[in-house]
């Protein structure tokens, strides 16, 4: 891609075009779907929409010709660290990181889920998600998303009927928005 046009798209967007690109009904039913998958395991998810990398990421793609794709798994990273995902009971929490500039999606899993579910199972879920993020259907390609990480979680940390309503909700379920 263009180094000129992808400085542009990522110096146009913010966080109020993520809010507009996903809308707000969407949003909600997003964060419902977060709610209920969290009520049939143990494990928590988080949702995080970046509309466009921060300078110091970028800069590392334009000027020094880091491939995009080594950028946006360290801003995934990074944003796991922020949100605090590793900071789950169960060591099972998950992010779902979303960069609306470049329709690129990781799944990143804490250690506890990671000893269960190989690098390539979550690969293959992205891949699953591609195409709709690509077109411009992001609610689907989320909602696929969700649905992977939920079946994941379900079957490696299912919750034990009493376990529903005693565990502390550490992670947000509405999407993070930046």
């Amino acid at each position: 891609m263009n180094r000129l046009a992808r400085l542009l798209r990522h110096l146009w967007l913010d966080a109020d075009d993520a809010q507009r690109a996903i809308g707000g009904d969407a949003l909600t039913r997003l964060e419902a779907r977060i709610t209920d998958s969290e009520s049939a395991h143990t494990g928590q998810i988080c949702l995080c929409i970046e509309a466009s990398l921060p300078l110091r990421y970028l800069w590392r793609t334009i000027r020094h010709g880091e491939p995009i794709g080594e950028v946006l798994r360290d801003r995934a990273l990074t944003t796991f660290g922020k949100q605090r995902v590793w900071d789950t009971e169960h060591n099972n929490g998950v992010l779902i990181y979303l960069s609306l500039a470049e329709h690129h999606l990781e799944i990143l899993a804490d250690r506890g889920l990671a000893r269960h579910v190989p690098d390539a199972d979550w690969q293959a879920v992205v891949q699953e998600c591609s195409a709709s993020l690509r077109a411009g259907r992001l609610e689907e390609g989320l909602s696929r998303a969700l649905e992977g990480v939920h079946s994941r979680l379900a079957q490696h940390f299912p919750a034990a009927g009493d376990d529903r309503a005693a565990r502390e909700n550490s992670l947000p379920d509405h999407p993070v928005l930046r």
